[in-house]
């Protein structure tokens, strides 16, 4: 079995694959503070409650944005799973040909994502990810990557306005019912959604119009999608485990 890890800034997403089938996944905060010990134990720990044992796994591959946490989810991986995990960086075969100015500036995450568009929807496509930022990018039918856009993601909005003003509470992320509202709360729930509705409509509109695709497929994953999009009226796939396939075969491409 694979054990596939995702660490974003805000989440360490795990999954473990039998074959091309995900049987088991977790969601961790990610911490910086944690030593490799603590990384390790829990790791191991979250196997005591899945149909999964540490010792059916036999491959490891990890994918990271957040360099603090590196050393510490390595070295915990190395000494409580005896694995040497592949880790997902530049040199690696993907498939997929960044054409940007420096392809290093490219973030890991949006790359598992692109390899795991192409390789089970195909192109021409837009890979939307709903993580600490929004990030919306383009992979051409040739498995080429076009053009990347970045944008403050909803978690991160809703952070500010509470931190921000003072007199203004934290709230739960949620698609209102109508803009018409009636309290601060909700209020604040219909700017923060309704305007992320806008802002997807709106480039993936552009992107459709300046590649002269209106049919182009769109692809969504991360954890709020489903709060942008609850009737399936802006994506054409909304797939949760986007990264943890696309680590998959980016394993199988470099094992």
């Amino acid at each position: 079995m694979l054990l596939v890890i995702d660490v974003s800034n805000t989440n360490m997403v795990l999954g473990v694959f039998h074959g091309e089938n995900l049987v088991a996944n977790w969601r961790l905060s990610t911490k910086s503070g944690r030593t490799a010990d603590e990384t390790g134990l829990l790791i191991c720990s979250l196997f005591a409650y899945s149909d999964v044992s540490v010792g059916d796994i036999e491959a490891i591959i990890v994918s990271s944005v957040v360099p603090d946490v590196m050393y510490s989810t390595l070295n915990g991986i190395k000494k409580f799973l005896k694995k040497d995990p592949i880790v997902v960086r530049a040199g690696l075969k993907t498939g997929i040909n960044l054409r940007m100015e420096n392809p290093k500036e490219m973030g890991t995450d949006r790359i598992v994502n692109l390899v795991a568009a192409y390789e089970l929807y195909g192109g021409p496509a837009i890979v939307v990810d709903y993580e600490t930022a929004t990030t919306f990018d383009v992979v051409s039918e040739k498995g080429e990557f076009l053009t990347g856009i970045t944008a403050p993601g909803l978690q991160t909005c809703a952070d500010a306005l509470y931190q921000r003003a003072a007199n203004l509470p934290k709230f739960e992320i949620v698609n209102p019912e109508s803009v018409i509202t009636k309290n601060t709360v909700e209020s604040m729930q219909a700017g923060l959604v309704v305007g992320h509705i806008g802002e997807a409509k709106f480039i993936i509109q552009k992107i459709k119009e300046h590649f002269n695709c209106p049919n182009m497929k769109v692809i969504a994953t991360g954890g709020l999608a489903r709060v942008i999009d609850p009737k399936g009226e802006i994506f054409d796939v909304l797939d949760p485990v986007l990264t943890l396939k696309g680590l998959r075969i980016l394993y199988e491409k470099n094992k």
